[in-house]
């Protein structure tokens, strides 16, 4: 049987205070989440939802416990063998789109190839196939501020799928959406992650929209509890 392609074991991650002690943002906290999965976090505001997600992609690491991406703890990875893991094998896409405004649209959706050390011209047939299947084939070549927030955050979903990771990462996808935008734009990430073969987990705020997933998981003050 496979590993699982994320699971975390007895996490907790403590942030140190000025002064002495800590703030527990995670704790205790174990998951599993299986290939080709789509789990939705849920929580308020501070309840831990993001630190999961940068211990997920070893943005971050626990102060105990154990995240393995498909069975690999990332703790036991250097920095460079995680950083280089996070750019073939995961896709981050965050809620404030994080493009690059003096880029065209395809230029943004390239950059992780252009990073990885592919040239244009090797990385623009996917790029634009992308493009294509989010209803943007005619704006490659404009300025990204050009663009409405909803189009700005298919950019995005584009630009994290452009290597074709494994792991498909996102944080409040769409908290920065009216709720028409919210719902046309998690409909697109939750069909182009299965037709990408992608495991996703994205966190969220909205109940509404977590219910699309194929599994919900509720962080409360850091720790897991019954959705």
């Amino acid at each position: 049987m496979s590993a699982p392609a994320l699971q975390f074991d007895a996490v907790s991650r403590i942030y140190p205070r000025e002064g002495g002690g800590g703030r527990a943002a995670l704790r205790d906290v174990s998951l599993s989440v299986a290939a080709g999965r789509t789990v939705a976090v849920v929580g308020r505001s501070g309840s831990g939802k993001s630190t999961l997600l940068n211990l997920a992609a070893g943005i971050d690491l626990p102060t105990s416990g154990s995240v393995l991406l498909e069975g690999r703890d990332l703790a036991g990875l250097d920095e460079r063998e995680r950083t280089l893991i996070r750019r073939r094998e995961v896709g981050l896409v965050f809620q404030f789109f994080h493009l690059l405004t003096h880029l065209t649209v395809e230029d943004n959706v390239a950059l992780p190839e252009w990073i990885a050390g592919r040239g244009s011209a090797e990385a623009l047939p996917r790029v634009r196939e992308l493009l294509g299947r989010v209803g943007l084939a005619d704006r490659g070549g404009d300025p990204v501020q050009q663009l409405s927030g909803g189009e700005m955050q298919r950019v995005a979903i584009c630009r994290a799928l452009v290597r074709k990771p494994r792991l498909l990462l996102a944080d409040e996808p769409t908290g920065s959406l009216d709720d028409e935008n919210s719902r046309q734009v998690m409909d697109l990430l939750l069909a182009l992650a299965r037709e990408e073969g992608s495991t996703l987990v994205f966190v969220t705020h909205s109940i509404e929209l977590a219910a699309l997933a194929d599994e919900v998981r509720r962080l409360k003050s850091g720790e897991l509890v019954q959705p």
